[in-house]
């Protein structure tokens, strides 16, 4: 389970759907009991004390009544896609549930900064603007290998790492089907590798709970 600030106050933490039940019972044990109510984002709980817990539904679920539904949908599996990008770097894949089932990790050379001035350095910029163009391209044309044609199957599609490169991907006419499954939630993550793809099924399934500040 994951901490981080949350913007205008509180934090958020990531909890995995099968350990949600026990996370709303220590919530109601320190805060008394609680009230659900379903939202437009998921669930949110208000307790006794005035503290407020906003449960995020993890894309692709939807059709929850109540918590209790919503906890059950949250569990069940889900066929997702993944794109991860950074210039010069792709990971896409297929996550059935909690587990890979597809994918594939791309690298491409994109040259490193300079600290050269004037001319040197504008030609410079023009081709490491270049090469990601082109890096952009081939994981686009990976991604209408791997996961177009599975686009009519996926609940969503979740992205992560540097958003104009993953933009820059997803721009690519061919891929309209997979950029109408995008979901809201952004991964921040690494250099994609294999294993960030991996902890990225994690993430791209946990419920992002909103606690009050």
């Amino acid at each position: 389970m994951g901490s981080r600030p949350a913007a205008g106050g509180g934090r958020w933490v990531d909890v995995d759907p099968e350990r949600l039940t026990r996370w709303v019972d220590g919530f109601a044990a320190r805060h008394g009991s609680i009230e659900p109510a379903v939202t437009g984002y998921g669930v949110s709980l208000r307790a006794d004390d005035g503290e407020t817990a906003e449960l995020h539904a993890p894309p692709g679920v939807t059709g929850y009544r109540n918590l209790s539904t919503f906890v059950a949908a949250a569990i069940a599996p889900r066929r997702v896609g993944l794109l991860l990008a950074r210039k010069g770097a792709a990971a896409l894949g297929i996550a059935v549930g909690d587990k890979l089932e597809t994918s594939k990790v791309d690298t491409s050379y994109v040259q490193s900064r300079t600290a050269a001035g004037g001319w040197s350095q504008q030609r410079f910029a023009r081709r490491r603007e270049n090469q990601a163009k082109a890096a952009a391209g081939d994981a686009a044309d990976l991604a209408v290998r791997l996961l177009l044609p599975e686009a009519g199957a996926l609940a969503a599609l979740v992205c992560g790492g540097d958003r104009r490169t993953v933009d820059t991907i997803l721009a690519d006419r061919r891929l309209a089907p997979l950029a109408a499954l995008r979901a809201e939630r952004h991964l921040h993550v690494p250099d994609p590798r294999h294993a960030v793809l991996v902890d990225a099924v994690r993430a791209a399934r946990a419920v992002a709970i909103h606690l009050s500040p």
